[in-house]
């Protein structure tokens, strides 16, 4: 633990931090629909909104995670929030799709640096006997944060045009660089960054993500650029083979309860990726709701997530970490499958307490399975971790809004939503599966 002067600011600054760039992953999710009218696009290309941003996360999580652990992790953290901050603003202003693409892409990279960094400045801030405490409040913030995005997006454009989901960042983030100032000014390990290994990442990550998006579009460009993305990870493999700090962190995932988790994060978040883009949808063309009807209807999902994941952080312990997280996957996926296949029409309420199991498989799974992941890291590789936390993350949910891309595009508004949401039930159940693969007790490390 390092000191600093005001620590409930540095942690306020931390979490909010987190909040905005989580938000902002998902609170554009419900004004597609918008943006495809006002900007006169396809919904297809309109969902590139999202991916972009995804795009641009994927691509810095890593290489902001070791110049973290280089230069200093609130240097870089700081960074990150400006670089945000001011591309936020370039998307409210924004006059045609191609603008917010970019726009969106330079939140993303500064977004990386709040992602990949601050559960590390978490462990630095709170005393060793908190640190667990600490990293429940950052996979909480990270679990209601994600769900809440619609609600939150159908509120504002329910006041506002969909500028404003963009502007409303700026005092925000004006405000986290305020209480910055507060935290520990640790310094780096002053280690040598291979730039040549950075710019590699980089690269790889952001043709795996190109390749993705123009898979369907068109197949040359797409497969061309997984083709790359692959060969350039692994040259990247190969050369950090011998680095006993490497920028892609495969010394973590050696550890079997470090990898098991990272593997089910992926399943999960690819089921909610793929849930937060087709519910919006479902709603809005299939039951003719409003944006803001359509977030009042996935609000209990944020909701008793906020219960679920606050229970699962008190009550789940190393020896339980299996059970609550099968339990949670298994209780979404079921929420997922009956959104996917109950007629609505008909019953256009029983939408709420389907979100509500939602919620409940949630809550349960992202606090445990986080938890467990960091605490499955030693303290001087807290970037790294946080960076491949985030990382499996932000690629689940980069291929599940992939996957939903692919679905608009093949069968448009009437059924990809409901295939989207089977899909998402499918991948929840996948993570549920491997989480039930924890069997060894958690091996944590100090802060």
């Amino acid at each position: 633990m390092i000191s600093s002067s005001r620590p409930v600011l540095a942690i306020a600054s931390v979490l909010t931090a987190l909040m905005l760039v989580v938000l902002d992953a998902s609170i554009v999710n419900v004004a597609l629909p918008s943006l495809v009218r006002d900007l006169g696009v396809s919904a297809a290309s309109a969902v590139m909104v999202v991916t972009a941003y995804q795009a641009g996360l994927v691509m810095a999580l890593l290489p902001c995670a070791a110049l973290g652990e280089s230069l200093g992790h609130r240097r870089v953290f700081i960074g990150g929030v400006a670089l945000f901050t001011v591309a936020s603003g370039f998307c409210a202003a924004a006059p045609n799709l191609t603008v917010l693409v970019m726009a969106r892409l330079g939140q993303g990279l500064g977004a990386a640096a709040v992602m990949s960094l601050g559960v590390a400045l978490l462990r630095a801030i709170v005393p060793a006997h908190r640190l667990s405490v600490a990293i429940g409040w950052n996979a909480l913030v990270v679990a209601l944060t994600s769900a809440a995005g619609p609600t939150i997006g159908a509120l504002i454009l329910s006041l506002a045009s969909w500028p404003w989901l963009f502007a409303v960042n700026l005092p925000v983030g004006a405000l986290v660089l305020a209480m910055a100032r507060n935290l520990p000014r640790a310094p780096g390990s002053a280690r040598r960054l291979d730039r040549v290994n950075l710019v590699l990442s980089m690269c790889a990550f952001g043709l795996l993500i190109v390749g993705a998006e123009w898979i369907a579009k068109a197949p040359a460009l797409g497969v061309g650029a997984s083709v790359g993305a692959g060969l350039g990870l692994m040259l990247l493999i190969r050369r950090e083979a011998s680095h006993a700090a490497p920028l892609l962190p495969l010394d973590l995932l050696r550890a079997p309860s470090f990898r098991r988790s990272v593997m089910a994060s992926v399943c999960c978040f690819i089921g909610q990726g793929a849930a937060l883009v087709a519910l919006p949808f479902h709603l809005q063309h299939g039951l003719g709701l409003s944006p803001l009807e359509a977030g009042l209807y996935i609000t209990p999902w944020p909701l008793t997530a906020a219960v679920s994941a606050t229970l699962a952080g008190r009550l789940a312990k190393p020896s339980t970490t299996a059970a609550f997280c099968a339990a949670g996957c298994a209780f979404l996926s079921a929420g997922l499958l009956a959104a996917s296949a109950w007629p609505l029409a008909e019953a256009p309420f029983a939408i709420l307490p389907i979100v509500m199991l939602c919620g409940l498989g949630f809550g349960l799974f992202q606090v445990t399975n986080n938890r467990n992941m960091f605490l499955s890291a030693p303290p001087e590789r807290s970037g790294a971790a946080g960076g491949l936390q985030s990382m499996a993350r932000l690629t689940g949910q980069t291929a599940g809004v992939v996957g939903m891309t692919l679905l608009f595009s093949q069968l448009g508004l009437d059924t990809a939503p409901r295939l989207g949401l089977a899909m998402g039930a499918a991948f929840t159940l996948a993570a549920g599966l491997v989480s039930a693969l924890h069997r060894s007790k958690l091996e944590a490390y100090p802060a």
